[in-house]
């Protein structure tokens, strides 16, 4: 990285002794760049209501000094891969690839799922620029302490610092290490570092989100946002650095009583590929049998079931091969599955609803000399991160769904 940057001073003082008027807006950018950090921080599962209920003065002081929302939409479908990588890129899942967590590829014959260290490091899955490649190709470090697609090269290009998803690192030592990251000398230093907890999600499926234990959790991770800003505030560039706090979705409560069974409508045998699970499922019938099972669930309450190419236009999904000939959604807060639904699936919280359900929607906090302060901005999605990010660190961007003009209010002029 050291050498790109040489060469890029090298070229520019060519350009300076031949017109110095095209060097002075190259410097111009180039110093801006060098000016501008953004950290951002994703806790997953963080539904947009959860710091209400209880004391978070840490999330308060960024509002205070900076930026939040009352809620983020995140894209359809609202699970954790899907979106995750469309912040990361600006796009929707029908549009980057990741439609869900787990998926079958026909144009691939391959088969990708999160828990699959192979698939999760195969770049041919990941469609889209993420905002780390941006930042790479032009010149600008990136880091990422886990974070959806960054274990994989996409365009050949991965961040210059990352790690293999362990659920083992503890969140406090994530934090050291993006204040480590941010320590190295300036030729080595990332400019662009994202990072990750799994939590509030996984308590919030084990007890449900109007749990106390999510109460008791999102105070604790509150301290440790405080702990973060604390970090980031000692640095000798702590007046260049943006910080960023939000999540991928929100969650709602499941329960039996609200239970679809699709074995009193269809055969499982009348699926040659199903992916997904509750609420949502994707499917390829066998040969001559997509139009029956369309009928025998097309009128059955509270359940939606679409063919490719027919959902709704605002949930942006539907039109990508990966999401397969038949998708089938639960209403609400109600829940679909094969069999008689057990307890230990069928309780506690979930998330994957239609990302207009306000359970599903999640934060936005943020705090930095490129954003104004104790402003509170109108709701937007989260595929408008990638426009707002290339625009703090002044890149150009990739082509994204993302929409600037949804964001662009929160900055300073």
């Amino acid at each position: 990285m050291k050498n790109k940057r040489v060469l890029f001073s090298a070229t520019a003082l060519i350009f300076l002794l031949l017109t110095g008027t095209i060097y002075s807006c190259r410097s111009d950018q180039y110093e801006d760049r060098q000016e501008s950090y953004v950290v951002m921080l994703s806790m997953d599962g963080f539904r947009w209501d959860y710091a209400g209920r209880v004391p978070t003065p840490n999330l308060d002081y960024i509002a205070a000094h900076g930026v939040t929302t009352e809620y983020v939409k995140p894209a359809f479908p609202s699970n954790t891969f899907p979106n995750h990588y469309s912040i990361a890129t600006g796009l929707y899942p029908d549009n980057h690839g990741i439609v869900n967590n787990n998926f079958y590829c026909p144009g691939l014959d391959m088969t990708y799922r999160m828990r699959d260290r192979e698939s999760v490091e195969n770049g041919i899955f990941y469609g889209g620029e993420p905002i780390w490649v941006t930042a790479e190709k032009q010149g600008v470090t990136s880091a990422s302490y886990f974070w959806v697609g960054s274990e994989a090269p996409v365009k050949n290009t991965q961040p210059t610092y990352w790690k293999e998803y362990s659920t083992r690192d503890p969140f406090g030592d994530r934090i050291d290490t993006v204040a480590y990251w941010l320590q190295l000398p300036e030729e080595k230093r990332p400019q662009l570092i994202t990072f990750y907890f799994h939590e509030p999600d996984g308590q919030g499926h084990r007890t449900g989100p109007e749990s106390p234990e999510i109460d008791e959790l999102v105070m604790e991770l509150d301290s440790l946002v405080g702990v973060f800003i604390q970090k980031m505030r000692a640095l000798p560039i702590a007046d260049k650095i943006n910080i960023i706090v939000t999540s991928d979705h929100g969650m709602t409560e499941r329960s039996t009583e609200r239970y679809i069974d699709l074995e009193q409508y269809i055969d499982r045998d009348w699926l040659d590929i199903a992916f997904g699970g509750n609420p949502l499922m994707m499917w390829r019938p066998v040969e001559g049998m997509k139009d029956s099972i369309y009928n025998r669930l097309k009128d059955v309450e509270n359940l939606f079931i679409w063919k490719t190419g027919e959902l709704p236009e605002r949930l942006n999904f539907g039109q990508n091969p990966r999401t397969l000939d038949l998708v089938v959604l639960a209403d609400s807060t109600w829940n679909i599955g094969w069999g008689e639904p057990t307890e230990r699936f069928y309780s506690g919280g979930g998330h994957g609803w239609d990302n207009a359900k306000k359970d599903m929607h999640t934060i936005f906090y943020a705090t930095g000399p490129a954003f104004k302060e104790n402003h509170v901005h109108e709701p937007f999605e989260l595929v408008d991160l990638y426009p707002l990010i290339a625009r703090i660190l002044n890149l150009e961007p990739a082509p994204v769904d993302g929409k600037l003009h949804r964001v662009e209010g929160m900055l300073k002029d």
